[in-house]
């Protein structure tokens, strides 16, 4: 699959597209709405030994154990302190739920085929997997996120099996 058959994942050709859209480090971001559940403010989490730095912990949403991960970190950006303005946006990716730690939640958009932009080609960015596209409304440039690619199957395996078994957490 080339880099446009990715991009092009992320466009809906029939009607617009709605993405919640956020800030990371002064910039804007957006992922598809639909992979959204809820947000929560930042509360504390259970840390997770031996976990990716980005892997922020745990937390027991309703009875269900949600990995925590900070999209900063993950995206290698400097790491800020939490502040009131910071949430945790819950995500659903393939039925499993996770949280995305951000600096603060903007708005909801619809976007249209037409302020839809492919993904300039560059060499050398590790964190291109997760963009599927940008999407520019106004002045605005918005760089559109794939939850699927941010939140791994296998980050969520370990996660799970850490919890389900907690004598291997020493």
């Amino acid at each position: 699959m080339n880099a446009s058959d990715h991009n092009n994942e992320m466009k809906n050709t029939d009607n617009d597209q709605q993405f919640l859209t956020f800030r990371l480090a002064d910039q804007d971001y957006g992922i598809e709405i639909l992979k959204v559940q809820e947000i929560k403010g930042w509360s504390q989490v259970t840390p997770l030994p031996n976990s990716p730095k980005y892997i922020k912990g745990v937390l027991n949403l309703r009875g269900t154990i949600v990995p925590v991960i900070d999209l900063r970190l993950r995206f290698n950006l400097e790491e800020a302190e939490y502040d009131s303005f910071t949430v945790i946006m819950v995500v659903n990716v393939g039925g499993r739920l996770a949280g995305l730690v951000v600096d603060s939640v903007s708005d909801v958009i619809s976007m249209s085929d037409d302020q839809y932009c492919d993904t300039p080609e560059f060499e050398g960015q590790i964190n291109r997997q997760f963009i599927g596209g940008l999407g520019q409304i106004g002045d605005k440039l918005f760089i559109l996120l794939k939850a699927e690619k941010i939140v791994d199957e296998e980050t969520l395996d370990a996660v799970s099996r850490e919890e389900l078994e907690p004598e291997a957490i020493s």
